[in-house]
């Protein structure tokens, strides 16, 4: 079993960045794809990025260039840096993990992932 857990989240205002990290106590995670999902009030949840175990990464159209995911298998975590934030980026932001590893944009449904974490809250105020 793997857990995830978030964390960064938080208030911020439009134009500023955050780094959400996705930490696991799991020993294989370095081999697991791994993606960050949001949603936000009212809607569905969303692809935001993916990585894959050799750090192969792809984005969804809206943060591409703006965020970026990245991860540490010496410490068993994955981040997502998110700069130039936006009202819009506003969502409850989840990791997500799965042992498959495909072609990455494959991974951008969210029915891939066995393994989800709990969520952290970002708000982008103006």
């Amino acid at each position: 079993q793997v857990q995830l857990v978030e964390s960064g989240g938080g208030l911020v205002q439009v134009g500023d960045s955050l780094r959400l990290s996705c930490a696991t106590s799991g020993r294989t995670f370095n081999t697991y794809t791994t993606g960050w999902f949001r949603q936000a009030p009212g809607q569905e949840r969303e692809f935001v990025a993916t990585i894959s175990r050799r750090g192969t990464t792809y984005y969804a159209g809206s943060v591409e260039g703006r965020f970026t995911i990245s991860r540490d298998n010496t410490k068993n975590t994955v981040s997502l840096q998110m700069d130039s934030l936006k009202p819009e980026d506003t969502a409850v932001y989840y990791c997500a993990a799965d042992p498959k590893s495909p072609v990455v944009a494959f991974m951008r449904d969210e029915s891939n992932y066995a393994y989800w974490g709990q969520g952290t809250q970002v708000t982008v105020s103006s």
